[in-house]
């Protein structure tokens, strides 16, 4: 019964991942789809933010995603099953990351006709997957409470490629040496222009205003 469809991501074969990144973007464009690069560490909260993220955006537009992980169909499950929309699973055979032509073959086993917004949620990792450019509209990446304000000064890739920066767990704040000001302070000088939103996935807590920065972007992909 809860059965999803579980494809074997075959590594890209091609030099240059850049051009193959633009070439996808112009097409996703053509097509009127706009696709997410979601990273984080494991253990940030990525599933249940989708979860609840999807759940307020479903009745405005179509949504389809695509859970990457080195094993398993855990993630995709469990999306299917709390939204209701389409989820297919990727395998990365021990790979950390995903490239262009990866997240293509993913893509091409996904249903895209009359898809809006198609959401990628990367291999749990802080560094491979800021290093390959996916052909995503946009990057986006979760920090938790619990992993400390420092991270961008640890990871500054991550941070430098990521337009959304959520910060997560936002209801543990007190019970952690968490600076929120430090961390926007470093996001922006890492990145000037990232959007940074606190939220509490767990709750629902701040997820609204992660939903409107979705939709905002998907209408002005489409324009």
């Amino acid at each position: 019964m809860n059965e999803v469809k579980v494809i074997e991501i075959k590594k890209s074969v091609f030099e240059d991942n850049n051009r193959d990144a633009d070439a996808l973007r112009r097409e996703l464009k053509e097509r009127g789809v706009y696709l997410l690069n979601l990273m984080s560490s494991p253990g940030s909260g990525k599933t249940t933010t989708l979860i609840r993220t999807i759940n307020l955006l479903k009745d405005k537009i179509r949504i389809a995603v695509m859970e990457a992980d080195i094993d398993s169909d855990v993630d995709a499950i469990k999306i299917k099953e709390a939204t209701g929309i389409q989820s297919i699973q990727l395998h990365t055979g021990g790979m950390c990351h995903l490239d262009a032509e990866m997240t293509r073959q993913g893509l091409d086993n996904l249903a895209l006709e009359g898809v809006d917004l198609a959401i990628l949620e990367n291999v749990g990792n802080l560094v491979c997957p800021a290093e390959f450019d996916t052909g995503a509209a946009r990057n986006a990446m979760i920090l938790s409470v619990p992993e400390g304000h420092d991270k961008p000064l640890k990871y500054p890739l991550m941070f430098s490629v990521c337009d959304l920066v959520i910060v997560n767990k936002i209801d543990v704040l007190p019970y952690f040496d968490f600076d929120m000001e430090k961390c926007v302070e470093y996001v922006h000088m890492r990145n000037p222009r990232a959007s940074i939103i606190p939220i509490c996935a767990k709750t629902g807590e701040g997820v609204e205003k992660v939903a409107e920065w979705l939709l905002k972007e998907v209408e002005n992909w489409k324009k």
